[in-house]
């Protein structure tokens, strides 16, 4: 809304930017003539100018399929240039300046990435499930070009799902070292995120948790029946309520994954949200619900990872912990390994890391979070079968 400095009442706002159901409004930069709105359309986010002169509009382009781009430091407000970042699944971390009169890009900086990386080796590519409640869900994908996508080929898929946040897209370097061995790397940017907008959240959340678990294992059939996933080498990966992710599709689907990685898992969540001297318990009644209530308690009973352990032939699973972590406790995870292992029928490992000097977060230092990446994906490797 916009209104005079002098006539600040509700009745002298005047709309600027209609609200639309389909469209999360993330930020605003203000200038001389122009102004540039950050929305998420269709979980992508786009960056729409608008002129205030002459009343014209346009969207800076993107080619990617799939890709992150945000607002960067815009301090002159007397100015016809705009600085925001970009990445993708294939274009490491960037900063471009934007002409708002002359609609063209200049990249000033991009993010160094050691060896003989080029871009053009790697396709990136973005489809859509259907969730077994008819939603449609964006699945993110990248690859080697020339790796085989005829249902042969191994596959990692990624998700959260959580508190709003969304699953970005964004470039890494380590991944290279799966793709380069064949791996096809997948985000399922399922409900309980926001990247289709505020009721993808809503719908992800307490009464309709399930449907976060739900969708991401329809994210999988997908790949699946698409050819993008070897059916019998189909990985995922989830840190922290990723984590609690990873433990309720092992449960709803033990038989759908070859290996799971859960990292600082949140997996005894009745357990947790009971205990309210923990000092995030009583902020998160919001995202879960309180289990003094009925409801809430049998609902999060529901899904809740250390609860519905049963007697199944699990897949191989790679547990990692910090024995500091203050949001989950080393012991969730170490007790949910325990009734893992007592309930397990079959041959595959599974597996509790635990960093003695980290927290939450993993470990500190430069190089010391590369190690925890290499053990992910050596686990992943060995699972899958790639010795070289």
């Amino acid at each position: 809304m916009e209104c005079p400095e002098d006539k600040t009442g509700k009745e002298h706002w005047k709309e600027v930017i209609p609200h639309r159901d389909e469209v999360l409004l993330e930020d605003v930069d203000l200038f001389r003539d122009h102004m540039v709105i950050s929305e998420r359309r269709e979980g992508l986010v786009h960056l729409r100018v608008r002129k205030f002169s002459t009343g014209t509009e346009h969207e800076i382009a993107f080619h990617d399929p799939a890709y992150v781009a945000y607002g960067g430091t815009n301090a002159e407000w007397n100015s016809d240039k705009f600085r925001y970042g970009y990445t993708s699944l294939t274009t490491p971390s960037s900063v471009l300046e934007h002409d708002l009169d002359k609609r063209t890009d200049t990249l000033l900086k991009q993010q160094e990435v050691v060896g003989d990386f080029d871009a053009s080796r790697y396709a990136s590519e973005r489809i859509w499930a259907v969730a077994k409640d008819g939603a449609r869900v964006p699945i993110s994908l990248v690859y080697r070009k020339g790796t085989k996508l005829d249902g042969t080929s191994p596959l990692l898929l990624a998700g959260y799902g959580s508190y709003g946040i969304s699953s970005e897209p964004t470039f890494t370097s380590a991944r290279l070292s799966l793709l380069d061995r064949g791996f096809v790397h997948a985000i399922a940017h399922i409900r309980g995120g926001e990247e289709m907008g505020r009721a993808w959240y809503e719908m992800g959340r307490m009464e309709h948790k399930m449907n976060t678990f739900t969708d991401f294992i329809a994210c999988a059939e997908h790949l699946i029946a698409k050819k993008y996933a070897d059916p019998d080498r189909l990985f995922a990966w989830g840190g922290s309520a990723g984590g609690l992710l990873m433990g309720a599709v092992a449960n709803l689907r033990p038989d759908l994954w070859k290996g799971l990685v859960a990292e600082v898992p949140f997996v005894d969540v009745v357990t947790t949200m009971l205990d309210e001297s923990i000092p995030l318990t009583t902020g998160e009644f919001d995202e879960w619900g309180d289990p003094k209530e009925k409801d809430a308690y049998d609902r999060m009973l529901s899904y809740s990872p250390y609860d519905n352990v049963k007697d199944a032939d699990y897949p191989a699973i790679l547990v990692t912990t910090g024995f500091h972590d203050s949001q989950v406790q080393y012991w969730e995870p170490a007790k949910w390994v325990a009734r893992l292992r007592e309930h397990h029928r079959g041959e595959a490992p599974i597996l509790l890391h635990t960093n003695m000097d980290a927290g939450h977060g993993g470990a500190s230092g430069r190089f010391e979070r590369l190690k925890e990446v290499a053990l992910n994906y050596a686990f992943l490797l060995w699972q899958a079968g790639i010795e070289k």
